[in-house]
């Protein structure tokens, strides 16, 4: 036996130990869990013939990760996020059903308990942007109405940065509404821009290192619910946003590109008086629960 070969199996031995270990384990699927990540780790590390300088050096990054979380930011949720992890883990509990909308990204900028406005209402609530008039409907699978389906909103404002991320307590560019008897909404937004996710902490540091942009392409956030049907959390993306399939979660799907038409004169929907302004449609699918 070479010695390649003698440290070939005393890496193995290593792994198949540490696997037993967690023989005793009585939930399955925590035993599954554990017992498949040492694997695929211990795989990556022997496959990379990983150094402890670069061990010690993703300690040191996941510390840093940890330490950089605070009650408004999940800096693990942004790691995973641009590793493309949150938008797999999303595609595997959203499988495809008929014509239903594609899922994406949660994001880490939703609140509960945003403002109720009627159908017709102002979601910006004062934040900065070119507003957007917004309709669609809600229908199932089969394409029948869902009234009364609850459609939550938020979207970060023309400086690309969402309520949370002021320290004043502002809520903006936020709400909820509801689907009519028809299942049809509609309500004023703001133009989606592009914006650059938190890249001041070690998930930016990482992009940086590989040459990767942190921008976003230009979104409406939508979680959609209603009984006996899936939860849906999706985007709107706009057609020809310079960010695009750059996007830095891997978040855009062709499906959920739209257009949003532009208008500089004119009267605007529920009497508004804008000097500029777009409308898009968006019509949702829910998929049964």
């Amino acid at each position: 036996m070479t010695e390649n070969d003698v440290q070939t199996t005393r890496e193995q031995g290593l792994v198949d130990i540490v696997v037993r270990s967690f023989d005793g384990t009585s939930d399955a699927r925590l035993r599954a869990i554990m017992e498949t990540v040492v694997r695929h780790v211990h795989a990556a590390a022997r496959e990379l013939r990983l150094t402890e300088a670069e061990w010690d050096a993703m300690i040191a990054f996941l510390t840093r990760t940890g330490e950089a979380c605070t009650d408004t930011r999940q800096e693990f949720i942004l790691l995973s996020d641009v590793l493309g992890l949150s938008m797999q883990v999303i595609g595997m509990n959203n499988p495809p059903c008929g014509n239903a909308t594609e899922a994406t990204v949660f994001g880490p900028f939703f609140v509960d308990g945003a403002p109720h406005i009627e159908l017709g209402g102002d979601m910006a609530f004062g934040a900065s942007g070119e507003p957007c008039w917004v309709t669609g409907s809600v229908r199932d699978t089969e394409g029948n109405p869902v009234p009364g389906a609850r459609i939550e909103v938020w979207e970060a404002d023309e400086d690309g940065r969402y309520d949370v991320q002021y320290s004043d307590d502002r809520t903006a560019a936020r709400a909820h509404l509801f689907a009519d008897g028809n299942g049809e909404f509609r309500f004023w937004g703001l133009t989606p821009t592009p914006y650059p996710i938190p890249h001041d902490g070690p998930v930016g540091e990482m992009l940086a290192a590989v040459g990767r942009s942190p921008m976003r392409a230009s979104h409406l956030h939508f979680m959609v619910t209603a009984p006996a049907f899936r939860r849906l959390v999706t985007h709107i993306f706009v057609d020809g946003d310079e960010i695009g399939w750059k996007d830095a979660v891997f978040g855009v799907k062709e499906s959920l590109i739209k257009s949003f038409t532009r208008h500089s004169s004119g009267p605007a929907p529920e009497g508004r008086s804008v000097s500029s302004w777009t409308d898009v449609t968006f019509d949702i699918v829910l998929a049964p629960a």
